[in-house]
C-alpha cells in the first residue's frame, strides 16, 4: 500500500481541504498520515483519517485572533501571522522530517510545509496553491526591470524555506523552482471560477473543489426549528475572524442592529466569548460548529471573511454573500466573488459599522434574484467537476511513474 503523508499549519480553513483529499486518497487505498497543530487532532480523526501532531501544543485560531487584534490593517495583520506560522514550520522541520521517512510521496500543501524535507530523502512530491496570484507565470514575456523585481520578491519569500535548507547543510535557493513539484501543482478551484492563466506552465492543473456533502450531519433541533420557522435566515460565518482574543460586544452590536434595522432573521456562528453572556433578539439565533454544506443550503445569503474554504462552500451550495475580508488574501476572493456577480461590493473590516452593514443588505434584498440565480447556475456547475477524484487520480499517476522508473 502506497504511503502518503501531508503537513499543514493555520486555521481550520488551512486544514480542511486536506481532509477532503486525506479522505478521497484513503477511499482509493492509499495509506495517508494528515499532520498539523495538535489542535485538530479531534477534528482530522472524526473523518477517520490517520493524524500526527507537528509544532506545539497551541490554540492556533486564539494565537491567530491576539495577533489580528493588534494589526492596525489587513496588510499588517497577514504578514504577522505568516510570520508566526513560518516561525512554528521552521520549528517542526525534524518532526516532518521524521514522518516523512519511509513514505511513497509527500502532497506539499500550500505553505510548501515538507517540501525541503521530502527533497532531502528523495520523495517526489505534488504541490497544492490554494492562491493562485503564487503560481509563477513562466511564459509571460517580462520587461528587465520586472524581472529583477520578481527576483527580489522571490528572495524574500524564499528565507523561511532557505533556513529550513540550512538544518540539513543546503545552501540557499536561487529560485523557488528547488522547492517547487517537478510533477503536479494542483489547484483546488472550478474551473467555471477561475480562468486559467495563459502563462503558467503545463504542470498547474485546476481540479475542481475538494469538497464532501457530508450528508450524515444531524442538526441541532433548536438550530432547526428556528431555521423552519420563518423566512431563510442570513448566516453569518466570519470563521476564525470571529474568534476573539476577548468579548468584542461592539462589533457583534453592529451585525445584531443591521438585522433588525432591515428585517433580517440571522444565524450567527462564532463570537463566542461575547455570546457568553449576549441576549440574542427572538429572530436570531447562535450556532456552533455546523457544516457548511448543511448550513448555506439553509441560509438567504452569507456574510463572510472570504476565507478560501468559506468563499468556496460559498459557491458550492449556491448561496450569494456579503464579503467581509479582514486580511490580503481574502481581499482576492472577495473581488473573485463580486467579478461573478454572486456577491454584493466587498466591505473592508476596517470600515464595519451597522449603517455599512445595513446598506449591504439592502444591496443584496434588491439583487437577490440575479445574484441568487448566479450562484445556483455555478454551483451546478461545479457538481460536474469531481475535484477530489480528479486529484487523486493525478497523485496515482505520480506513484505509478514512480513504480515504473524504479
Amino acid at each position: 500500500m502506497n504511503k502518503i503523508a501531508m503537513f499543514t499549519m493555520g486555521t481550520r480553513g488551512d486544514v480542511q481541504p486536506y481532509i477532503y483529499l486525506s479522505r478521497g486518497l484513503v477511499k482509493a487505498g492509499y495509506d495517508v498520515t494528515l499532520a498539523s497543530h495538535p489542535c485538530w487532532r479531534n477534528l482530522i480523526e472524526s473523518y477517520g483519517i490517520h493524524f500526527e501532531p507537528v509544532g506545539p501544543d497551541i490554540n492556533i485560531e486564539e494565537e491567530a485572533a491576539v495577533i489580528r487584534g493588534k494589526s492596525p490593517n489587513a496588510m499588517i495583520s497577514m504578514v504577522r501571522c505568516m510570520n508566526f506560522i513560518m516561525k512554528i514550520i521552521q520549528g517542526s522541520s525534524g518532526e516532518v522530517y521524521k514522518l516523512s521517512e519511509g513514505k511513497d510521496l509527500i502532497v506539499v500543501t500550500h505553505s510548501k510545509m515538507g517540501a525541503v524535507e521530502a527533497g532531502v530523502l528523495g520523495i517526489p512530491t505534488v504541490d497544492v496553491t490554494l492562491q493562485t496570484e503564487m503560481i509563477p507565470e513562466k511564459n509571460k514575456p517580462v520587461k528587465f526591470t520586472d524581472k529583477l523585481m520578481g527576483n527580489m520578491i522571490g528572495k524574500q519569500i524564499n528565507k523561511p524555506y532557505d533556513k529550513i535548507r540550512r538544518q540539513y547543510g543546503l545552501k540557499p535557493m536561487k529560485t523557488g523552482d528547488e522547492i517547487r513539484s517537478d510533477k503536479f501543482n494542483l489547484i483546488p478551484v472550478s474551473k467555471f471560477v477561475l480562468e486559467r492563466s495563459p502563462y503558467w506552465e503545463s504542470n498547474n492543473i485546476i481540479t475542481g473543489y475538494w469538497y464532501e456533502e457530508e450528508k450524515d450531519h444531524i442538526p441541532d433541533e433548536r438550530l432547526l426549528n428556528f431555521i423552519n420557522a420563518g423566512d431563510a435566515p442570513a448566516v453569518l460565518a466570519l470563521g476564525a475572524m470571529s474568534f476573539e482574543d476577548e468579548a468584542d460586544r461592539a462589533k457583534l452590536d453592529m451585525f445584531v442592529k443591521a438585522f433588525q434595522k432591515t428585517g433580517t432573521r440571522a444565524v450567527i456562528q462564532g463570537f463566542r466569548k461575547t455570546l457568553a453572556d449576549y441576549e440574542l433578539p427572538d429572530t436570531m439565533i447562535a450556532c456552533g460548529s455546523v457544516p457548511h454544506s448543511w448550513l448555506f443550503r439553509h441560509g438567504k445569503f452569507v456574510i463572510h471573511h472570504c476565507g478560501f474554504g468559506t468563499s468556496a462552500s460559498s459557491l458550492i451550495y449556491g448561496i450569494p454573500s456579503i464579503p467581509v475580508p479582514h486580511v490580503l488574501d481574502q481581499l482576492s476572493f472577495a473581488m473573485q466573488l463580486e467579478k461573478l456577480d454572486v456577491a454584493t461590493k466587498h466591505i473592508d473590516a476596517k470600515d464595519l459599522s451597522e449603517s455599512v452593514l445595513t446598506a449591504a443588505i439592502e444591496e443584496m434584498n434588491s439583487s437577490y434574484a440575479v445574484k441568487k440565480q448566479n450562484a445556483v447556475s455555478i454551483s451546478e456547475k461545479i457538481k460536474t467537476e469531481n475535484g477530489v477524484d480528479e486529484a487523486v487520480r493525478l497523485i496515482g499517476q505520480v506513484l505509478e511513474e514512480k513504480y515504473l522508473y524504479n
